[in-house]
């Protein structure tokens, strides 16, 4: 897919919808920047002397953060000190005709700059705000600060990850920060849906880092409170299903296998070439193969020792049984499912070609798409300041020696 950063949003879902971004890091901004991807204009705010925290997160080329470059894609950067009266001044003539204000400041800090929803309600009543923070804006933990593997921790996830006999162990992606963004650009949609439905005002939206995690977990508290059963950590197994586990191959390759179903044992038995254990009272039925767990897996794990991947991959392919390599980065990049569905490419001026993970969810008569990547700091403090609120030059240059912008 090339993509140009010429690119039109007239003919994306969310032309017109206006949304300044005044959070950093992952979980808020990368809700703007899902919104960004269908359409939205997204002016994201960025601190002048610092920018936005994620520019010093990984590596960067030439200069330039190459996580920053997918993260704030199909953005517009300005530069804004918010501790400043004319910061704040400047924002709240934005805020005028927006539709979304993002944010992820500890709670009460925008009060405190008088930039919090009922002042900025004033201004906009159509106004929709989402705040994502670590404990959320009510209960009693809501002023603690918190990062990913924090609320990993709170949400329950990481004391079940890992082996029994072997300490928790942490998520190796930041799950939480992407379910928020997820999350929040949910929220949005539906906030803004229902303010156009009904010609009403906007409202606040209040997402805790930690509740997409704890939403996640199933029936682990039903559980809990009907049985006192607190779960342990299981390694690669999944609780009541059996088999279904990491197994390594004769190649050394390490490949999943889920085949818990009674169906699915009954075809992984016939390509194991052992058709009897599907009748063996002992493995028949899901009961029967989770109670002997270690016997079951053990006798998988065999098997599939004994196997090359590729040829193992390929029977239970074609036995319909679910099973899949463990890809690296490297086997995502160049596998072509992946390159046909999921990367974007794109040229850019100060690091060249460029793959990026493409823009989700598919849609059949509006896709979204990658228009340009991140820009650089303060790329487009003319044109919002200068054309849009019609500062002159002079006004611009004195804010710029002034640190306001």
């Amino acid at each position: 897919m090339s993509v140009s950063a010429a690119d039109r949003t007239d003919n994306l879902p969310l032309a017109g919808i206006r949304v300044i971004d005044i959070a950093t890091i992952l979980g808020g901004p990368v809700a703007a920047t899902y919104l960004a991807d269908f359409g939205a204009e997204v002016i994201k705010v960025e601190e002048p002397k610092t920018g936005d925290l994620l520019r010093q997160f990984g590596r960067s080329l030439n200069g330039v953060p190459l996580g920053w470059l997918q993260e704030a894609r199909n953005k517009k950067s300005i530069t804004l000190n918010l501790r400043s009266a004319e910061g704040q001044a400047l924002l709240k003539r934005l805020v005028a005709d927006a539709d979304v204000v993002i944010e992820n400041f500890r709670p009460g800090t925008l009060a405190q700059w008088n930039l919090d929803y009922p002042v900025l309600a004033k201004r906009n009543p159509r106004l929709v705000m989402l705040h994502v923070s670590g404990y959320g804006q009510t209960g009693p933990y809501r002023r603690r600060g918190a990062f990913d593997r924090v609320v990993s921790a709170f949400a329950g996830l990481t004391y079940t990850s890992g082996f029994a006999d072997g300490p928790p162990v942490r998520q190796s992606y930041p799950v939480a920060d992407y379910m928020a963004a997820a999350l929040g650009a949910f929220a949005i949609m539906m906030v803004l849906y229902q303010r156009d439905r009904t010609g009403g005002p906007g409202q606040e939206i209040d997402l805790a880092l930690y509740e997409g995690l704890f939403r996640s977990s199933g029936a682990m508290l039903l559980a809990y409170e009907k049985f006192g059963e607190v779960p342990a950590r299981t390694g690669n197994s999944s609780p009541g299903v059996c088999p279904a586990g990491n197994y390594q191959t004769a190649d050394n390759i390490w490949v999943t296998i889920h085949a818990g179903t009674d169906a699915l044992w009954r075809r992984i038995a016939g390509v194991m070439r052992q058709p009897e254990l599907a009748e063996d009272p002992r493995y028949a039925t899901s009961r029967d193969r989770q109670a002997r767990h270690k016997e079951v897996e053990g006798l998988v794990a065999l098997w599939v020792a004994k196997q090359p991947a590729a040829s193992l991959l390929a029977a239970l392919e074609q036995a319909d049984v679910p099973a899949e390599r463990l890809y690296t980065i490297a086997d995502i990049a160049a596998d072509p499912h992946y390159r046909e569905r999921n990367i974007a490419t794109l040229e850019d001026a100060r690091v060249g070609a460029l793959s990026m993970i493409d823009v989700l969810p598919k849609l059949s008569r509006t896709p979204g798409r990658v228009r340009w990547a991140g820009p650089d700091k303060g790329q487009h403090n003319g044109e919002i300041y200068g054309e849009r609120l019609g500062l002159p030059p002079a006004e611009l240059e004195r804010l710029r020696r002034d640190g306001v912008i």
